[in-house]
């Protein structure tokens, strides 16, 4: 999928890109799997801003994603790949041979007219195809992986995500997951064959605030420019160093500083991710 860019008919156009839309072959969505979801605007339920530099963007309608992918053995055929306002990758509409519509995130090279299906074992490794971790074979690219057997897949579903099968130990499945991290997870999770389609957004350039405000992303303030009472970084006579190490408004230090804690799953982790 390529990247469009423009002339440089002015300062903004200079560097902005968009993604090529030529993959997409309907604008069409099948309506009982839209669904309104209320943007919180960073607000919590009281109306307080409780994540900052947010709003509620362009008007948009959820696509209701089959992450599951429990429909075990019903072949299904693609009818369309679709844009998803929501996320990154393209989505594709499935027409199940028993007549349902599902959507999915779309893998890198499906097209429209392929056949997918979802089983245990015993299917080919295709893109597109689902089963069990257990059921794969060493060094198949794998995405949407499930963390808890039957919650759906959390892991490798943005544009270009992947994880690899490693090998196996006991119950477990050794994966190398997007971060770089290795990491066991249950033989029995469910897994999609393939990589994320879409894999150049990464290298489109916003260009311009405007489009962030449609992404629903406000300005940010340097703390540097604001008062001592607002920001650890603020105050002082015209531009200056905070004098001290980078930090939140909070005095949380970053650039570096780890904020994770011990969690029950630790012990999976065979190695951390690259820093």
């Amino acid at each position: 999928m390529a990247i469009k860019k423009f002339r440089p008919i002015t300062p903004a156009r200079r560097f902005m890109s968009v993604m090529d839309t030529s993959d997409i072959t309907s604008k069409a969505t099948v309506r009982s799997l839209l669904v309104n979801v209320k943007a919180t605007a960073g607000r919590n339920s009281n109306g307080r801003i409780t994540s900052r530099h947010r709003e509620a963007g362009a008007k948009k309608l959820y696509r209701i994603i089959d992450f599951k992918r429990n429909k075990l053995n019903v072949p299904g055929t693609i009818a369309t790949v679709e844009y998803d306002p929501y996320r990154n990758c393209r989505i594709c509409l499935v027409n199940y041979a028993d007549g349902e519509k599902r959507y999915i995130i779309q893998p890198s090279g499906l097209k429209v007219g392929a056949t997918i299906s979802a089983a245990e074992s015993g299917l080919d490794i295709l893109p597109g195809n689902a089963m069990k971790l257990g059921s794969m074979p060493v060094g198949t690219m794998v995405h949407n992986i499930e963390l808890k057997p039957g919650k759906g897949g959390q892991i490798a579903r943005s544009a270009g995500g992947y994880a690899q099968v490693m090998g196996r130990e006991d119950k477990y499945t050794i994966l190398r997951l997007p971060s770089g991290e290795m990491r066991k997870i249950l033989s029995v999770c469910m897994a999609t064959v393939g990589i994320v389609g879409n894999e150049d957004f990464s290298n489109m350039v916003i260009g311009k605030a405007g489009r962030q405000r449609h992404l629903g992303k406000r300005p940010q303030t340097r703390g540097s420019a604001m008062n001592p009472i607002d920001h650890p970084h603020g105050g002082g006579e015209g531009k200056t160093n905070s004098g001290r190490h980078p930090v939140t408004p909070w005095g949380m230090p970053t650039k570096g500083y780890k904020t994770r804690k011990k969690k029950a799953s630790d012990k999976l982790i065979i190695s951390k991710r690259k820093k």
